[in-house]
């Protein structure tokens, strides 16, 4: 009888790692972004956009906190990390 190999696959061999990020209006100028890289998952969190003159707001869901709070519109995206 042959041997046989170990073939189990983990979600990492299918999913490459990736990163939340957050895209916020820069200060820089109309039509320029600024990325900041979120610890959470994608669905850890909840955008709030605010009303016109308001702050937007990105909450954690896991810690109930507010993570941003600011000019928008903001979004949450997964970003895959490099290789």
């Amino acid at each position: 009888m042959a041997a046989t190999e170990n073939l189990s696959m983990s979600q990492e061999d299918f999913f490459p790692e990736q990163s939340t990020i957050l895209r916020t209006p820069s200060w820089l100028g109309r039509g320029v972004t600024e990325e900041s890289e979120l610890p959470l998952s994608l669905g850890d969190y909840k955008v709030t956009p605010g009303a016109p003159g308001e702050w937007w707001t990105v909450t954690s869901l896991k810690a109930g906190e507010v993570v941003y709070g600011g000019v928008g519109p903001v979004e949450i995206l997964r970003k895959r990390a490099s290789t």
